[in-house]
């Protein structure tokens, strides 16, 4: 990117993030998602595990928000209630109680819903980074700080470099007796991972680390639906990684139906995802000679990761 490229970018960025503009601009996505798709961008199931279930909500043009409801207790956590006409919809069709916001970041399409949920629902707690500038916050969080409602059990991770303040949330399994579920937010994608918008690859290299060491079984619910797009480069990357391309073949099927692609396993993002793999030898001789040295120490693998970032944004925009 030229640098009048870059400073265009940033004065963007600002208005977005900052003032009244970047509000603005989200109401007229959540105008137009609306009246395109008046039952959402895609067809979601719940998943039920022993007394909590997690429904996906598909709102805007290709994000997800979601419920996480104890059943038994008939209370709901919200994460990124970005439209609140459909969180609220799948609210009153549970017969539940919105007892908690969890945000993962300040952009709007993940925040835009907090001001007329926190409203509605009075005692309603709204959480997320005291450093990110959520709006409505009342419950700031820090790294490993954990949200309790009913049986669940929430773990806010610092996870910086798409937003400063960026948190993902790790909901632990072990009181259910199921599997544990990370709400990712902007961090983490099926096959992708979110642009550095405040940070440099190192500070991305090591929030994706810190969900890299989560177990095999942890279920990934991420903020978007971009897993057609995002396999598509993973096979420009490494077109002989046979995961990849059986996971391919699973996707196009569910999204010729139009259905979600969410969740996958942390497990098969690593066999998969190219931002997850910067310290395979696999990977590495894939993308070939590089802007700096293989191996496994961190700076090679941010160097990594900052390629893969370029090729990534090279090959969306063709």
């Amino acid at each position: 990117m030229a640098h009048s490229q870059r400073l265009l970018f940033r004065i963007g960025y600002s208005l977005y993030t900052r003032t009244w503009l970047g509000y603005l601009f989200y109401r007229q996505q959540l105008r137009r998602a609306r009246n395109r798709y008046p039952k959402g961008h895609s067809k979601t199931q719940p998943r039920l595990f022993n007394g909590v279930k997690v429904l996906p909500i598909p709102v805007l043009s290709d994000n997800y928000s979601y419920l996480i409801i104890d059943t038994q207790a008939q209370l709901a956590v919200a994460v990124d209630p970005s439209d609140p006409r459909a969180v609220q919809a799948s609210i009153e069709k549970e017969g539940v109680t919105l007892v908690a916001i969890l945000c993962t970041h300040k952009h709007w399409d993940h925040s835009g819903g907090n001001r007329d949920l926190s409203r509605r629902h009075r005692d309603c707690r709204v959480y997320g980074s005291p450093q990110d500038g959520i709006p409505y916050l009342t419950h700031p969080l820090c790294h490993q700080d954990v949200v309790s409602v009913g049986r669940l059990q929430i773990r806010a991770l610092a996870t910086p470099g798409h937003t400063q303040g960026h948190l993902v949330y790790l909901l632990d399994g072990e009181p259910y007796k199921g599997p544990s579920c990370l709400f990712s937010g902007d961090l983490l994608f099926l096959s992708g991972c979110g642009r550095t918008f405040e940070g440099n690859a190192e500070t991305m290299l090591s929030s994706l680390d810190t969900v890299l060491g989560l177990g095999d079984d942890t279920l990934l619910w991420p903020g978007h639906e971009y897993a057609e797009e995002n396999l598509g480069f993973a096979g420009v990357v490494e077109p002989e990684n046979l995961a990849r391309e059986r996971k391919m073949q699973w996707v196009q099927r569910q999204r010729m139906e139009r259905k979600g692609t969410c969740p996958s396993t942390l497990g098969e993002e690593r066999s998969y995802n190219p931002f997850l793999r910067t310290h395979c030898l696999e990977l590495q001789e894939a993308l070939g000679p590089g802007p700096g040295p293989t191996g496994d120490d961190d700076c090679s693998r941010a160097q990594l990761l900052e390629e893969l970032r370029r090729l990534k944004d090279m090959h969306k925009s063709k």
